[in-house]
This record gives structure tokens, C-alpha cells and sequence, in this order.
């Protein structure tokens, strides 16, 4: 195949990212920078803001040899993030519509301490 015409990753609807993630097949990674993280994010999910991610840092050791959704606000880092992991080989896909999409169908988000979280 050609390679203009290859699809890149995969992109999932924040309720397929919250099944894969919860039951284990996959791990949800958080690519928005430290304070939208702050606000809310998803509960199980790990961080790695994108700006790290492109800069060569490592995934979680946690995310490491396991498939990866990537989650952003709305959607675009996210899937910069899942093309970058899938360059690295990493089997990835992103949330479409990120996590206003996410906390917009009702799936959790948590704030400081657990308390109830909102997305900046």
C-alpha cells in the first residue's frame, strides 16, 4: 500500500476508551498538559503531557508493552500522540472529541483528592 494512503490509528468514542481501559485491554493515556490534568481527568488514566511525549520521553511503565488510548481535551493532541506512538510501534488509538467528549457521555472524571473533576 501506498504510503499516503495508509490510515493512521484508530479512533475510539469515549465509551469504547472507557470499556477497553476498565476491562484491561488497553491503558489510558492523558496527554494534556499539568494543570488540565489537575482539573479532571479520567480515574484509571496515567499522564504524559504531549509536549514530553514528542520530546522522546518514555511512556509510563505502566503503558509499556500494552496498547495505548490517548486522551486529550478535543481531540487533537491526542491523535498527534497515537500517530507518534504508533511511529514508535506502539499500538494506539485516541478518544474521539477527547475529554469534553468523555465527561459529555456521563464517563468519570476526578479532580484533586478524588473530588468531582471538570475539564479545562
Amino acid at each position: 500500500m501506498l504510503p499516503f494512503l495508509r490510515r493512521g490509528p484508530g479512533r475510539l468514542t469515549p465509551r469504547q476508551a472507557h470499556q477497553q481501559t476498565s476491562d484491561g485491554t488497553a491503558v489510558l493515556l492523558d496527554v494534556r498538559e499539568p494543570p488540565e490534568w489537575n482539573a479532571g481527568h479520567a480515574p484509571d488514566a496515567l499522564h504524559l503531557p504531549l509536549s514530553r511525549l514528542a520530546a522522546g520521553a518514555p511512556l509510563p511503565a505502566a503503558a509499556q508493552g500494552r496498547p495505548v488510548v490517548t486522551v486529550c481535551r478535543s481531540g487533537h493532541r491526542s491523535q498527534q500522540a497515537a500517530k507518534l506512538l504508533a511511529g514508535r510501534g506502539v499500538p494506539a488509538t485516541d478518544v474521539t472529541g477527547g475529554m469534553t467528549a468523555w465527561a459529555r457521555e456521563g464517563q468519570p472524571v476526578i479532580g484533586p483528592g478524588g473530588s468531582n473533576g471538570v475539564i479545562a
